[in-house]
């Protein structure tokens, strides 16, 4: 066997490889699709709500959906009381670290919050001198 017949060899296998692997996937993803309509059950509400029934049934719907928020409840509250207790265990952790990043953070931005103050009272200057005049005269009166 010389060189380019196994690089032949070595290519119609790789390429049949791809294609059962591909097979694969594709039959798997069909399963799946499948699958996932089976366990979606479809309503015809129509049929389902006619006649004499249909206070009986939106009853039973209210009474399924008020179950499935009880049996919740609890794990819900339990997740945010989890939640709570651990962010406030991080807080106290990581105390000293965030009042130090805070007080860069001030240090930082105090120059361009004066700069922004200063632009801001510039461009309304005007309006902000009448509301104090305004102010200063209801105050005076």
């Amino acid at each position: 066997m010389n060189l380019e017949e196994l690089k032949r060899i070595r290519k119609e296998n790789f390429t049949s490889h791809k294609k059962k692997k591909r097979e694969y996937y594709l039959k798997k993803k069909l399963e799946k699709k499948i699958s996932s309509l089976d366990k979606k059950k479809s309503y015809n509400y129509e049929e389902e709500l006619q006649g004499d029934n249909f206070e009986l049934k939106i009853k039973e719907i209210i009474k399924q959906q008020k179950q499935h928020v009880d049996s919740r409840k609890e794990k819900i509250i339990q997740k945010i009381n989890d939640y709570k207790k651990t962010k406030q265990a991080y807080y106290q952790d990581n105390k000293e670290k965030r009042l130090e990043y805070d007080k860069e953070y001030r240090d930082k931005k105090k120059n361009e919050l004066k700069e922004y103050r200063q632009k801001y009272y510039e461009y309304n200057k005007e309006k902000i001198l009448a509301k104090q005049k305004e102010k200063r005269k209801s105050n005076k009166e």
